[in-house]
């Protein structure tokens, strides 16, 4: 009997050894199917996110590849002016040429409240920094197709418009650094002046380093309840950065979206990768839908664009002073005025003086 025990523990733990292995498998195979169902569920959820932002896309007033409805024909929602000519790759507004304009303008107006516009852009060419010109603009404007002097479209327009200024033409530029993205909003007298890089009319800005990048360079436009939001990614880390934030601004609805280039002595290769504008599905309790819907009818009645409170945006333009070096020619040259002066005057003296002395001979 004891024998017959003593022989089955051998039995046992063999069978043991043999059935721990398939155990682990069965744990292994266990662990891996949770992973797996884990990963399809992250998987859906991230499908379910992505289906969500493209139904809010709005595709009639966006731009991507490759680059549908863009062109000159009667079905088209965008077209080209100027120099802008479509690739497989981007739209190229203006090449690294001097004197050339180029705009994309879409043909639908738009009339949502609430809405996001992403903007995926290119700035390159062969100049050194400060050497390199002029920029590029988005807008959205009551009037589109029209050349001008502000980054391709006209001056004294009505509407909004976010400008990428590569160029400093202020001769005191030393506050800020170059490229510099700012926000503006037409009423149709105000004028961007360039002398100033547009300082008297800007509602602010933000330096951006977004030329001649290796990585995408981004800009992001958000606008609700009569706030807009300026952002930018163009460090290459995927991550918005603010740029400028402007309460109690007002936008009539039916303009155009459009995007423009220019370049004068200097130039840029100036691309628009793509534009997608999204609609803003922001959650509200009853008290805030009841506070929308009187925004909303207060929008109505707005007909031209305006910020309230539009002096806390001043932006104050210092009168350029002289230099060091125009101050010691100026007092130079004022003291050899004077010497000469007094010269003249001990001649004419002299003259004055002898002649009276020959009176009396």
């Amino acid at each position: 009997m004891a024998v017959s025990v003593s022989g089955q523990k051998p039995c046992r733990a063999k069978l043991l050894g043999f059935l721990y292995p398939m155990f682990q498998f069965k744990r292994l195979s266990s662990l891996s199917c949770l992973f797996v169902a884990l990963c399809a569920l992250m998987d859906h959820s991230l499908a379910d996110n992505q289906e969500f932002l493209e139904d809010f896309l709005k595709r009639e007033y966006s731009l991507s590849k490759p680059y549908r409805g863009l062109g000159f024909s009667s079905s088209s929602q965008w077209d080209l002016m100027g120099t802008a000519v479509v690739t497989p790759d981007y739209i190229r507004l203006t090449p690294d040429l001097q004197s050339r304009q180029g705009a994309v303008w879409s043909r639908i107006p738009f009339f949502l409240r609430d809405w996001e516009l992403k903007v995926h852009f290119k700035i390159s060419g062969q100049g050194k920094k400060n050497f390199n010109g002029d920029g590029l603009a988005m807008w959205l404007t009551k009037d589109r197709m029209q050349n001008g002097p502000v980054f391709g479209n006209m001056n004294q327009f009505i509407g909004l418009g976010i400008f990428v200024d590569t160029y400093p033409n202020a001769e005191r530029s030393h506050d800020r650094a170059f490229p510099y993205i700012s926000v503006m909003l037409g009423n149709g007298t105000l004028l961007y002046d360039h002398d100033q890089d547009g300082r008297p009319t800007e509602l602010g800005g933000c330096t951006a380093m977004a030329r001649n990048t290796v990585h995408d360079t981004f800009v992001l436009v958000r606008y609700s309840n009569s706030r807009l939001t300026l952002m930018v990614d163009v460090d290459g880390k995927q991550e918005w950065k603010q740029c400028a934030d402007v309460t109690g601004l007002r936008l009539p609805t039916g303009y155009f979206f459009g995007a423009s280039s220019a370049t004068g002595d200097l130039s840029d290769n100036h691309d628009i990768i793509s534009m997608k504008l999204y609609e803003l599905a922001i959650p509200r309790n009853p008290e805030q839908q009841q506070q929308q819907q009187q925004q909303q009818e207060e929008e109505e009645e707005v007909t031209v664009p305006r910020v309230d409170n539009m002096e806390q945006f001043q932006v104050a333009v210092e009168e350029e002073g002289m230099s060091t070096v125009q101050y010691f020619f100026t007092l130079l040259f004022s003291i050899m005025g004077l010497g000469v002066l007094a010269v003249v005057g001990l001649v004419l003296y002299g003259r004055w003086k002898e002649n009276r002395r020959k009176r009396f001979y």
